[in-house]
């Protein structure tokens, strides 16, 4: 039996399989509400057969978007697209999750396609920006935030608590806290964004500060019964890695104490001066490790595509779950595609029967529906 298609449980919930869609974002909404495009989206994702389905990084506040075109969980009128939209990924077989965050630093920016940079606070869209400390980002991401006061951080911490609990009302059963990429509770712990003096700064200790007290307070109002997560990157590929990753770990030990029961093993993106080499399943030997010095299980999203270097992965220890991106995008029904690689039975596939009937009886490419 392929590991990748075996059960994984996790607190009160547990997932069909270990493929899970990681957050994508879609960049369509408006004013953070959810539209046409999202219901269909995260319906067929959840259809071609994942274990779980983590909705996109929602911001928890609108300064805390990453473009103009995010979701939300700010107010009350965003949580009945989200109830529908977990409702539908459940109805499919999948977990519903989401991933809600702060882009800090790197907010008011322009959708990939048009341009990826930031807006300016005077143009249509565009929003000042808060981070640790007034640095940066740098490319195209030039504006300089401000430093954010006490009174910020906790009315951002605030925030975190009320997009949980609109969160956890819309329906959703796995909550991932945006620690990673380079946004806000990143740019905390990072060398590169933060230059405070006061006890949000520092050292490590002071660094991990506001990730910690964050997920302290969600953790009071999220369910005991249901996961709480977190991405977090680990480490930046900037020449100070082991140093990096063994306050990184550390400070995950710190979130399993505070709660955290699962982390999505990530990448900081605080910098520009990195350098990730990119390749298959590059991230699971990270990952194995701070799953055996923490305890925790972990994930990881990068150069997970191929159903071999997924199933290695799982099997061999280093991940509890494998998290797919891009590769759904192409092909929703990419854990179709990873059972027949991997030679699971055709009585585990996990396919709705519109598609399995014909899929199942016939699965040569070549073949299809009949026409009546």
């Amino acid at each position: 039996m392929s590991e990748l298609f075996s059960p994984f449980t996790l607190k009160g919930v547990t997932l069909r399989n270990r493929i899970a869609v990681p957050p994508m974002c879609q960049y369509s909404a408006v004013d953070g509400v959810t539209g046409d495009w999202h219901l269909p989206h995260y319906t067929g994702l959840a259809r071609g057969g994942a274990g779980l389905v983590i909705v996109e990084a929602t911001g928890v506040s609108p300064e805390g978007r990453i473009t103009p075109g995010c979701t939300g969980l700010w107010n009350d009128a965003q949580v009945p697209g989200m109830a529908a939209i977990a409702s539908a990924i459940r109805a499919a077989g999948s977990v519903p999750g989401i991933q809600i965050g702060h882009a800090g630093r790197k907010a008011s920016a322009n959708k990939p396609w048009e341009g990826d940079d930031h807006i300016a606070d005077n143009a249509p869209g565009g929003w000042p920006t808060i981070s640790p400390s007034p640095l940066a980002f740098g490319g195209g991401l030039s504006k300089v935030p401000s430093e954010m006061t006490l009174e910020d951080i906790a009315r951002v911490k605030a925030d975190f608590v009320s997009a949980a609990i609109r969160a956890r009302d819309a329906g959703f059963e796995w909550l991932e806290l945006h620690f990673a990429h380079g946004y806000l509770a990143q740019s905390f712990f990072s060398v590169h964004a933060n230059q405070r003096t006061d006890q949000y700064g520092g050292d490590a200790l002071g660094r991990g500060r506001f990730l910690e007290e964050t997920l302290a307070a969600v953790r009071e109002v999220w369910p005991d019964h249901l996961p709480l997560t977190a991405r977090f990157g680990v480490l930046e590929f900037d020449g100070r890695d082991e140093q990096t990753l063994e306050e990184s770990i550390a400070l995950v030990t710190r979130f399993k104490q505070a709660g955290l029961d699962f982390l999505n093993v990530s990448i900081g993106f605080s910098t520009l001066d990195s350098h990730v080499p990119w390749g298959p399943a590059f991230m699971a030997p990270i990952a194995q490790r701070v799953r055996s010095e923490t305890g925790l299980p972990v994930a990881t999203a990068w150069g997970m595509d191929q159903p071999a270097d997924a199933e290695k992965a799982v099997a061999s220890g280093q991940l509890d779950l494998v998290m797919v991106a891009r590769a759904h995008l192409a092909d929703p029904h990419f854990p179709f595609r990873a059972a027949r690689a991997l030679g699971v039975p055709k009585s585990s596939w996990v396919l709705p029967p519109q598609y399995a009937h014909w899929l199942q009886r016939y699965p040569g490419p070549q073949h299809g529906p009949t026409v009546d």
